[in-house]
């Protein structure tokens, strides 16, 4: 009944709502089909209630209810971490020795440490703490007192502070207090507290807390319990799932991040729980199930500790079986309670990230997550809300972070800044996910074999793989269509169908469908529509003239499509975000540039396609191609022409890719009244000096832009950039530049802000180049493209490239020598080198205070490379030597 109410009130909004009156005369049908269904909802409501009333169905869950639940999963991880055997700990000698480093216990003096253990349920936190608090030569025998305190989600203030002042000063003073407080008529947490914090100051205590769910309960918990001028050595230990807490808590040198098992380590723990200490022979058939069920696992020694115990009970053969059903056995199997633990991480999510987080359930296993996909999604489905102090992308992001922050979903690609730029979701984390979104009718994941859903008002339709199986399903309610493969898919009308009048979401990228003109013309009808992901998908050219009617669009992604001109239509979308689009560069057959005697055969012969002699798909896709061709003119860029009007699209704030050449004045000149775009890509290849001209003076006027990337190149041969140099007044705030095309000298408008930058076939020099990108105070990341350089030598100069952290060099054929000084880039930690043939070595890498990695690939040769490998090893970080083959037969492999 909720999901049809918002599906209506959703249908108000746009049919009805904001109408003139002209336009509330030609919707009156509408609007008596609206007014229908809000009299029918009320009707639902009123029985709903009545019937409620009478039998008492609905049992509201009091918060008393949801501490009981939350407590029972505490419970049971509490017992399971109890449970566990020291002996059955794989890996843990070497925590425990890092554990005790950061505790220090020869020291004792200096202010209290905070010491802080992060990581998801079930990696062994309170394992580890557990048996770290527990050995008895180490923390007891340094500490005066010491006190195991579980914090858990909710917890009673003043049984934490009896607990504590029982174990750090004795049930003797616990009970003598509570006798000095007898004739009070209430026991305040006050009087506790300067109780503690008194018995506390002179001593050294050791106190863990165990599971810390939010920042408000640390503060409480340290500002009134421990004293503030105890200098003598104590130690805290939190746990807690929440980097962000953690950073909050103390200082990063003092933060562990705890770590999944490595895979022999999490079989070895497996195979030895199952066959309780000894490890039994197994058959290649059982080492790859055993293999799959660590995978499944994620490596938790929690999770692996418990499937082992129930695969202890079963035979070998029955292994198999296990792993297929061990998803629904999460479900209902009373001996995998334990592995249910990260749902008090979801049951303790604010209610505006967990639909966010059921999203994910959306996407395959193992997949890996771009970060800005996953928030332009958010956005469109309605869970980011807008604010007036922060942009609604913004907003998103700190979302995002949160749930990176609160363990829920893994980093998997970290830029320069230390930003995440992808994710992965764990495998027991997903099956829970996917049991959760199935209660709630939230997302269906297809099969191949399931034709028909029992389930109504689906809000999330997946299908993981290539294959598109017709659903019999209502999909009047659905908000999101996500299709993953790289493969032909057909047929594309079930994407169109109007029923699908509330959709918001259509992710088809990279997947190749036909589109037929009924097809545009029904995609015109889903008015609901914010976020449109076709790229690299084949035949939808059409698209383009049904465009205009998706007046809610927000994200439209066209990357390596069938196109070479944006429609007028596109300038009446005025909620758009984000606009990618670029041409495919492979005409196939019809490549007058690359093959002309062979393009012209085929035109010759192409009325020959619509005959009986071609198939249907066959003709379709020949089709697409001489359209392709004939509407770029056998342009060798793949920028896009955009049409007069885009500067009506005032929100726009990702751009890509423009092409200057054929985009006329008028157009470039208003590029530069889009005032919040904030990525920009062109091509320029053939425009006139005219064009660049009014294209920098646009670029001038962008005080919004962060990222901009200038291509000169086409396919045939690179154009020069050495206008760019008009540029007067750069955007104040870019952080990212990118330029492919010839250099005379490096643009010197770039100003201090600039954080990466990437320069491919520039042909720049010796002599000023280095010097003009050493100055640059917060450079971290520098890529030098096929010839950027051509220099002989690259100098990293004394006090130059301060912030630098990473240097990539790939196919700097001239290049033979990279040397850097002392003082010179004090922050690099990545060297990477690809298909560089250094004649005369790296020189200078022991003065390098924090290198940590330098990789010589594709082709890659350094010279003196025993001197090198010696200089690598004598630096105190050891940092990682990555080579290929080439790099002598003898030396292959990682160092």
């Amino acid at each position: 009944m909720s999901y049809d109410t918002e599906d209506c009130l959703d249908e108000f909004k746009v049919h009805v709502k904001s109408q003139s009156l002209s336009g509330q005369l030609l919707k009156l049908g509408d609007r008596h089909r609206i007014a229908v269904r809000i009299r029918n909802l009320k009707s639902r409501v009123e029985e709903v209630s009545n019937r409620n009333t009478r039998y008492s169905l609905i049992n509201p869950i009091s918060s008393s209810c949801a501490d009981e639940r939350d407590s029972y999963m505490e419970d049971i991880r509490n017992q399971s971490a109890n449970n566990i055997d020291e002996s059955e700990l794989v890996g843990f000698a070497t925590t425990k020795k890092e554990w005790l480093r950061l505790i220090d216990v020869g020291s004792d003096n200096g202010p209290t440490k905070v010491i802080c253990v992060v990581g998801m349920g079930g990696l062994g936190k309170t394992t580890l703490a557990r048996k770290t608090y527990e050995s008895k030569e180490d923390i007891p025998s340094y500490f005066s007192c010491c006190a195991w305190v579980t914090v858990s989600q909710s917890f009673d203030r003043k049984e934490i502070l009896k607990d504590m002042i029982r174990q750090l000063l004795g049930a003797d003073s616990l009970d003598k207090l509570l006798k000095e407080l007898q004739g009070k008529l209430l026991v305040q947490v006050q009087h506790l507290a300067d109780c503690l914090v008194h018995g506390l100051k002179d001593k050294r205590y050791f106190v863990v807390l165990d599971d810390i769910w939010s920042i408000d309960a640390w503060n409480w918990i340290n500002d009134i319990a421990f004293p503030k001028g105890n200098n003598r050595g104590s130690c805290i230990l939190v746990t807690t799932q929440d980097a962000g807490l953690a950073e909050r808590c103390t200082s990063e040198p003092l933060i562990y991040h705890l770590e999944p098992l490595q895979i022999d380590d999490a079989v070895h723990l497996l195979l030895r729980k199952i066959s309780k200490g000894q490890v039994r022979e197994t058959s290649e058939n059982t080492n790859n199930t055993v293999a799959k069920l660590v995978k499944k696992c994620g490596c938790l020694p929690l999770a692996i500790l418990t499937v082992g115990g129930i695969l202890a009970t079963k035979k070998i053969a029955e292994w198999g079986k296990f792993y297929e059903e061990l998803p629904s056995e999460l479900e209902s199997n009373p001996s995998l309670e334990a592995m249910r633990i990260v749902t008090l991480s979801y049951n303790h999510l604010p209610s505006h990230l967990k639909p966010c987080f059921l999203y994910l359930g959306i996407f395959p296993e193992d997949f890996e997550i771009q970060r800005n996909h996953l928030v332009d999604r958010w956005i469109a489905e309605g869970f980011v809300k807008a604010s007036d102090v922060m942009n609604i992308e913004d907003i998103g992001n700190s979302y995002f972070k949160d749930l990176v922050n609160r363990s829920m979903i893994q980093p998997s690609g970290v830029n320069i800044e230390g930003l995440v730029k992808k994710c992965r979701i764990h495998d027991i984390m997903r099956d829970i996910m996917v049991s959760v979104s199935r209660e709630q009718n939230f997302v269906l994941l297809t099969k191949d074999n399931v034709t028909t859903v029992e389930e109504e008002h689906i809000r999330h339709v997946a299908f993981p793989g290539n294959k598109f199986s017709e659903i019999c399903l209502d999909w009047s309610s659905v908000r999101s269509i996500s299709v993953f493969g790289d493969r032909p898919m057909d047929p594309a009308h079930s994407f169109c169908s109007p029923q699908l009048r509330m959709l918001r979401v259509l992710d088809l990228e990279d997947v190749k469908f036909r589109l037929t003109q009924n097809d545009v013309k029904n995609i015109g009808l889903l008015h609901h529509m914010k976020y449109l992901n076709i790229a690299g998908g084949s035949y939808n050219f059409a698209l383009l003239r049904s465009i205009g009617k998706l007046r809610c669009l927000q994200t439209l992604d066209m990357r390596e499509s069938n196109i070479a001109a944006l429609t007028t239509a596109i300038t009446e979308l005025r909620n758009l975000r984000s606009l990618r689009c670029s041409k495919r560069m492979d005409y196939g057959c019809f490549n007058l540039i690359d093959n002309p005697k062979g393009c012209l055969t085929i035109m010759m012969c192409f009325p020959m396609i619509f005959t009986t002699l071609v198939n249907f798909s066959d003709r379709a896709n020949l089709t697409a191609e001489v359209r392709m061709a004939c509407s770029t003119c056998w342009s060798d860029t793949k920028g896009v022409k955009v049409p007069r009007g885009i500067n009506y699209l005032k929100k726009l704030q990702i751009l890509e890719v423009v092409d200057i050449n054929g985009t006329s004045k008028k157009v470039i000149e208003e590029l530069g009244e889009l005032s919040q775009l904030r990525k920009l890509s062109v091509t320029s290849k053939g425009a006139t000096e005219n064009k660049y001209k009014v294209f920098c003076a646009a670029i001038e006027k962008l005080s919004a832009l962060q990222s901009l990337c200038v291509d000169a190149e086409g396919s045939s041969d690179v154009g020069t950039l050495d206008w760019l140099d008009s540029v007067c007044s750069p955007p104040p705030i870019l952080r990212s530049l990118k330029l492919n095309g010839s250099l005379s000298d490096l643009p010197n408008w770039f100003g201090k802000q600039l954080v990466k930058m990437h320069l491919s076939r520039s042909r720049l020099k010796e002599g000023k180049t280095m010097e003009i990108l050493g100055a640059l105070p917060n450079l971290m990341l520098l890529r030098l493209y096929r010839n950027a350089y051509v220099g002989e030598k690259l100098v990293f100069r004394r006090e130059a490239f301060p912030n630098l952290k990473e240097i990539d060099i790939y196919f700097l054929k001239e290049l033979r020598e990279l040397r850097f000084e002392e003082g010179a880039a004090p922050q690099m930690r990545s060297i990477e080198i690809y298909g560089c043939k250094l004649k005369s070595g790296i020189v200078g890498t022991k003065l390098l205070p924090r290198l940590n990695t330098i990789a010589v690939r594709d082709d890659g040769d350094v010279a003196n490379f025993d001197l090198l490998r010696v200089e690598v090893d004598a630096h105190p970080n050891h940092p990682l030597l990555q080579v290929s083959k080439n790099q002598g037969n003898k030396r292959f492999g990682k160092y």
